[in-house]
Parts: C-alpha cells; structure tokens; sequence
C-alpha cells in the first residue's frame, strides 16, 4: 500500500510541474507576442548627389508604444559623405527617442543622439583630422497621419562649428510601420 500511495504521489508530482511549466510557456509565448505588438519600426535612408559631392545615410529606428500617447524607442545613424579634393567624413552614432501625442494628429517629440564625427581633410587645407563626439538634443512638434509625422525639432545643443547638421531647426519625416 506505502508503494501504491508514494507512486501516485510521484505522478500527481509529475503532473503538477508538467502543467505549470506548459501553462507558463503559453503566458511566456502570450507575452511575448504581446511586446511585439507594441513595437514598430521605422527609420530613414538618405541620398544627396552633386557635383563632385556625395552623401548617403541610413538610420533605422524602433519603438515601443506603450499606448496611443506614449511610445521610446532607440535608433542607429550611420553617414558617410565625401566632397571631392575637399574632405570625407563618416558619421556612427545611435539616439533615443520619446514622442507623445496629446491627441492623435498632434506629436510631441524629445530625442537624445550622440554621433562620432570622422572627418579626413584634403591636404591642402592644413586642417587636421577631426575625430569628436557630438551630442544633440532634439525637441520637435508636428502633425501625425496614422503611422507617418511630419514637423519640426530644434536641436538645443547646437553648436555650429561641430555640428553635422547646417542648422539648429531641421524639418523631420517619421514614418513606424
């Protein structure tokens, strides 16, 4: 009989961790789906030709929006430009950024990025290679249409001669899928 009771104990054991190790692999994979439902993704690609100068970045981004108003998310920036018989640069840096929307068409945005700056002057300029870390500090407002924002920030850390950027506003176009 001690035989009897000690094997069904052992199998109600056994079954007892069988069930909550498959009920907890359904709320893992329940919330996991969950956090992928939240998260969207976005960034940008950008292309300038002229003459004798060439420019192209890619910046890809996410977000995690919390609920309608509240979303943060974090992003990469890498640029490379080159103006011939003048200079190169490579820009590599990331950024954080937090929107909120008040209402639905409005965007409130504040972004953090931090970019280090490579630049590699023509020798007949006399001017030493620059390598430096920029921070940036963005605010910006704009309009929201579902998924894409247009508007304004402003950097509030602008300093002209390091910046990257030729002015402290700069339009944006965020589009997150």
């Amino acid at each position: 009989m001690p035989f009897l009771l000690n094997r069904s104990l052992f199998t109600c054991l056994i079954m007892l961790v069988f069930s909550l190790h498959s009920q907890a692999q359904i709320q893992t994979a329940q919330s996991s789906s969950d956090f992928w439902n939240h998260v969207r993704f976005g960034g940008g690609i950008g292309l300038s030709l002229g003459d004798g100068f060439f420019s192209g970045t890619l910046a890809p981004s996410a977000i995690y929006e919390f609920n309608n108003q509240f979303a943060l998310g974090i992003g990469l920036n890498g640029t490379y430009n080159t103006q011939k018989n003048a200079y190169k640069s490579t820009v590599l840096g990331g950024s954080l950024i937090g929107l909120f929307n008040p209402i639905p068409e409005i965007q409130l945005s504040a972004e953090f990025e931090e970019l280090n700056v490579s630049r590699n002057w023509d020798d007949r300029f006399a001017i030493p290679k620059e390598n430096y870390w920029y921070p940036a500090l963005f605010v910006g407002a704009g309009f929201r249409s579902h998924n894409v924002a247009v508007g304004i920030r402003y950097d509030v850390l602008y300093d002209k001669a390091k910046s990257i950027y030729a002015e402290a506003w700069a339009p944006f176009v965020r589009v997150y899928f």
